[in-house]
Order: structure tokens, then sequence, then C-alpha cells
């Protein structure tokens, strides 16, 4: 996705010395630690007598216009309507390791943060330890199930069957029946997508072809947030004669959507409704998106924090549960959006079984 993040810079030095005066807020005048984490960081005066919620974004942060953002919209909901005494907003930088995770997590533990939420599955194994060391704070995470802990929440999300919803949608558009899958690491999560895709594609077309490219392999996460690859990845399967292609790549997507627009042809967003938030000479080759409602879950969580009714373990918002869906702003899918609706239905009722992995 294209970057529209504000004051990285300035952000990005003022991470630290916002913990600082947290800590100072509690009675401690100790200086903060050195380890200072990357990205962006916000702090607001206390004006309720809420908890103090800290936020780890993954690569991109506030700003993605996807993934992260969809998880901003839900604390800043939670802003509006929880009285929150204040929240911390940090963000993971390019190629960092766990141990720059466990450490932003610990900061804001040590800040006296409660709860804390991790934002994507590269948080599993820095959550899981810090947790441990924090037994009465309670911590959630997106999109990862390994992290178990008595004071560890974890909000699931089933892509596949969002991911269906649009593979059918681009295979009914497909005026070549030939379409296209940019994936941003080839991690187990994002196999869900392509799953769910190429299965919906395939159900209105069993013939159709279906161009698959992963811009990163583990341990290399660059793969998010990295227009130029998720640009020419995209450019490679459009002058293959693709005219549709899903991203689900984070803020690579802003690439894929800049190749759509110069080949004429039509990209699929991902997590947020992007044919609202990305740039606006974009939104047009943006025919639908995948919404997977991180908001929803993060609200959740802390709503049921501010009622002493956290659940640890799995919640998976699913398509029953409104966790995950299609969008259609633009008007693109008017004309096929009772047939995207039947396979939404027989989803729902369990008629139809969405793979979660490719074969």
């Amino acid at each position: 996705m294209l970057q529209n993040r504000f004051g990285k810079l300035a952000v990005t030095a003022l991470a630290g010395s916002m913990l600082m005066g947290a800590a100072a807020c509690g009675g401690s005048e100790e200086p903060a630690t050195s380890a200072q984490p990357s990205g962006t960081a916000s702090s607001e005066a206390p004006a309720a007598a809420g908890p103090k919620v800290g936020l780890a974004y993954d690569i991109g942060g506030r700003g993605d216009q996807s993934f992260n953002d969809s998880a901003a919209a839900g604390i800043d909901k939670a802003k509006a309507e929880l009285n929150l005494a204040e929240v911390s907003e940090l963000e993971a930088g390019n190629g960092e390791t766990e141990a720059a995770k466990e450490e932003r997590l610990r900061l804001l533990a040590d800040g006296g943060f409660n709860p804390i939420i991790a934002v994507g599955f590269a948080y599993s194994n820095p959550v899981k330890k810090v947790a441990t060391e924090f037994p009465d704070v309670k911590f959630a995470i997106v999109d990862d199930a390994a992290a178990e802990a008595p004071n560890i929440s974890n909000l699931l999300f089933a892509e596949h069957e969002g991911s269906f919803l649009v593979g059918a949608a681009a295979a009914l558009k497909s005026k070549k029946n030939h379409v296209g899958f940019v994936g941003g690491v080839q991690v187990p999560l994002i196999n869900k997508f392509e799953a769910g895709f190429a299965a919906g594609a395939k159900a209105v077309k069993s013939d159709v072809k279906i161009e698959v490219k992963y811009l990163t392999q583990p341990p290399d996460f660059t793969g998010f947030n990295d227009p130029a690859k998720g640009k020419t990845a995209a450019e490679g399967m459009f002058d293959a004669g693709a005219d549709v292609v899903y991203q689900a790549a984070g803020g690579s997507g802003g690439g894929v959507f800049e190749a759509a627009k110069a080949a004429k042809g039509f990209a699929i967003g991902v997590d947020s409704d992007q044919a609202k938030t990305a740039a606006a000479d974009l939104q047009s080759v943006i025919m639908t998106s995948m919404v997977k409602k991180v908001d929803v879950a993060v609200f959740d969580f802390l709503k049921s924090f501010t009622t002493n009714a956290v659940k640890a373990g799995s919640t998976i918002y699913d398509l029953k549960a409104d966790g995950v869906d299609y969008s259609t702003t633009g008007g693109q899918l008017d004309d096929i959006k009772a047939q995207l609706d039947e396979y939404k239905q027989k989803i729902i009722s369990g008629e139809l079984t969405v793979p979660d992995k490719t074969s």
C-alpha cells in the first residue's frame, strides 16, 4: 500500500520519551530504557479512569491503509466509546529481530500499559515470552494461535472464507478467464488467502487460470512493505494476460494498484475497504476488497477488558460472525452481488466448506 505515515522521524524519536512520561505518571522518575522501538508512538493525557492501552503495530503501522489501519480503527472507536485513560502506539521496523519486538512489548508493560495488543503473527514468540514475564497484564495478538498463556487472547480470522468471495468476484468479472494473486510473504497465514481465492475463482470457472507470486520468503518479511516489488509482480501477471489481481501484501499492495491502473486492469484490495483508503487516482481500479475486520476484534477485546470479561485463547471471526466480508464501494460488483451473496450464505450455513490451505 502507498505509505501515508505522518512525521515518521519525529515520531520515532519520541517513542522512548512517551513511555518515560507514562512511567512518570505512575510515580517513577527512572529514565526509560535506551532500547527504543522504531515507528509510530502517540500518548494522550489521562482524562479518564479507564485502562492504559498499548498497541504494537506490524510493519507499516498506522497509515498503511490496510491491516494496521484496521487495528487503528478499533483503537479509535475504543477511544471514543470506552473512556480509555491513555493509548500508546508503537510500530515495527523493516527487518527487525524478535528481540526488538520483545523490547517493544516489554516497554509497554513496564510503562503500566494494560492491556497490550500485538498486531500480526510476527509477534507470536515475543508475546508468549513477555506475557510470561508480566502475568498480571492482559495481552491480545492478532492472527496467531501459537502464543498460548492464561493472559493471552488470540484474535483470529477466516481469511479463506472472505477470499473465496473475492475469488468468485474475480472470475465473474474477468474477461480473459485469467486472474492473479500476489502474496506479501509465503507463510501459512497468507496461504489461507491464496487458497480461498483460488477456490472461489474455480467455483465460478473451473478452467480459470490463476497466477501466483509471493514477494519474499521468511524470515524476510519486507514483502509486506515493498510497493515496488508488488508493482513488478503484478505487472508480470498483467503482461501474461491476467486482468484481475488480488493482493494480500500489506504495504506492498499500493504497487499492485499502480500496475492495475497502468494495465487498464482491475485489482482486489485486502483487510480494509481500499477503494476508500487508497490514493484517489487508484481507487477506481479496486473493484472490491476482502475486508478483514481487525477493528471489530480489537474493539471487542478492549470492551471485554473494561468489563473484566477477557477470554484467553482463540476467538475466530468468520463470515458467520461478520468478521470477514467483501466490499461493494464503487458499485463495480452490483451486477454480481446476488451470486456472491448466495456463495456467502452457503459458507455460513455449512453447505460449502472453503479450504484454508493450497493442495
